[in-house]
């Protein structure tokens, strides 16, 4: 996979996290161990891409 495809996955599973992120927090029954995975997982995803971006 080249970099601007890498990229573009991580872009897109970025947004993905987002929106699950968007929908357990409008859950009544809130999961604070889901949030904190997706945002923990979303963060992950963020920094690789500012390396890959530096990078390309």
């Amino acid at each position: 996979m080249t970099t601007e495809g890498h990229i573009a996955a991580l872009e897109r599973r970025h947004k993905e996290l987002e929106r699950q992120l968007d929908d357990e927090n409008t859950r009544l029954a809130q999961d604070s161990m889901m949030i904190a995975a997706l945002k923990r997982k979303k963060l992950e995803i963020k920094d690789e891409l500012v390396k890959l971006q530096a990078s390309a």
